[in-house]
């Protein structure tokens, strides 16, 4: 079935259809009806998998993935037409181009803590730039994977776009297939499985993981402001954030301050038992559950540490000091769990986040910007994060989004999505009024002139 699926796929693509710029648009416009149309459900949906906020659903969900459809159709046109960019005194006299053009049939694999989101964005660039699209949507997630095979088979003829869902051997499966263009999202070891299954056919792929994010504070930050950033940012979608910020590094004189307004914060948002808020999600599953739970044993939580295994759920818990070689300590948590480990001097906390591969965020709290906050950017190789606030760089789509190294290969948002899913074809096009003998053999004596030349250009 999936090997049928595959080449129905790229015998549509051969017709050219998808090449057709109006034909893209009229499918993205239909695309955006039907979004506005089942956004109730959507968000039914993502509350029965893991019982999501409303808002944490609309902010964090259909709100980006309505703005990004709505941005790529205005600017479609624009982003696809060839490119002219300055010719080389080389090829004088020639006008030179950049086309885009799609790689061809495309394989998406979409993670379950932001399901929704993070099937549609790409698949939105995929599109638009002209491929032909087969959606895996994450198994963890039922009830948003239904809604979102039924939302495509409502727009997209399947021989362009389709959801195929299932679990892992489903995955193994279309990893098996040829593609033209992989493009997935999820954990580091998987993520190298994808890697792993693309090299045979050198298939080109865009891979969004994640890493241990450091949250850096100094002595100067403003302790009030930040423990409301950190705390949004860290416990939304209950930690299950690729972007989160992973663990805390707090200069050892403001550390107990911290603690004091991070306790009223927590009670502020979600009352002194977050377990009966409405504003807190659960764990996915029980096997993300007792991974969580296991990185409580032995540790010294300050805040928090309550778990309820029926409900699938864990406090918001700040753990104390923890040792570098603990559970809490050894991987991306992926929870809601903050470890917090205090310095003397900033130069103690080098050895610590260099102890892990690279990560997908990085934050520094301070009101010394100018120097020592954009140091500490400059410092350490991440793939993006902010001075004075957690997540929100993910919301620039002027921004590229993606890792570097071990927390990922490539980078999408806005613009950057559809140049993702497109090969750029170089094209020079050539005068015949004038063509300059000094590049044609023989040879002799036209060393010399060369290197004159070059010295010029």
């Amino acid at each position: 079935m999936i090997e049928a699926i595959v080449n129905s796929q790229k015998d549509f693509f051969k017709t050219g259809k998808t090449k057709t710029i109006a034909y893209r648009k009229q499918l993205l416009k239909q695309l955006q009806s039907e979004l506005i149309n089942q956004e109730d459900l959507i968000v039914k949906a993502l509350y029965d998998d893991f019982k999501k906020p409303e808002f944490e659903s609309v902010i964090t969900e259909t709100a980006i993935v309505l703005q990004d459809l709505k941005r790529t159709i205005n600017n479609i046109n624009k982003w696809a037409k060839p490119k002219r960019v300055f010719p080389s005194l080389l090829n004088f006299p020639s006008s030179d181009y950049l086309y885009s053009e799609p790689y061809g049939t495309v394989l998406i694999i979409a993670p379950w803590n932001y399901p929704y989101q993070l099937a549609l964005a790409p698949l939105i660039g995929a599109v638009a730039a002209g491929n032909t699209v087969v959606l895996k949507p994450s198994e963890l997630t039922p009830n948003t994977s239904a809604l979102l095979t039924k939302i495509i088979k409502n727009v997209f003829p399947p021989e362009f776009v389709i959801v195929v869902e299932g679990g892992v051997d489903t995955s193994t499966k279309l990893l098996n297939q040829v593609w033209d263009y992989i493009f997935f999202t999820g954990s580091v070891s998987v993520g190298k499985i994808v890697a792993k299954a693309a090299a045979p056919n050198l298939t080109p792929i865009t891979l969004e993981l994640g890493g241990k994010n450091p949250c850096i504070i100094d002595k100067t930050a403003n302790i009030k402001l930040t423990v409301k950033r950190i705390v949004w940012g860290k416990f939304l979608n209950a930690g299950q954030t690729c972007i989160a910020p992973d663990y805390i590094l707090i200069d050892a004189s403001i550390k107990n301050k911290f603690y004091e307004v991070l306790k009223d914060e927590l009670i502020t948002i979600y009352s002194k038992n977050p377990e009966k808020s409405s504003y807190f999600t659960r764990i996915i599953n029980k096997k993300n559950f007792n991974r969580l739970s296991e990185m409580l044993t032995n540790e010294n939580c300050v805040i928090g540490g309550q778990t309820n295994a029926e409900d699938l759920y864990i406090s918001p818990t700040i753990i104390d000091e923890p040792s570098l070689n603990s559970k809490v300590m050894e991987d991306e948590i992926f929870g809601p769990i903050l470890p917090v480990i205090s310095f003397k001097n900033l130069n103690e906390i080098n050895n610590i986040i260099n102890n892990y591969p690279k990560p997908l965020s990085l934050y520094v709290f301070s009101t010394n910007t100018t120097t020592q906050a954009k140091k500490l950017i400059k410092e350490f190789s991440f793939g993006g994060g902010c001075i004075n606030d957690t997540v929100v760089h993910f919301a620039n789509h002027k921004l590229p989004f993606g890792g570097v190294g071990n927390s990922g290969i490539g980078a999408y948002h806005g613009k950057y999505t559809f140049d993702t899913f497109s090969h750029k074809k170089a094209i020079v096009k050539k005068a015949n009024w004038l063509d300059i003998p000094l590049r044609y053999a023989p040879y002799t004596g036209k060393l010399k002139k060369l290197k004159s030349l070059l010295k010029w250009l």
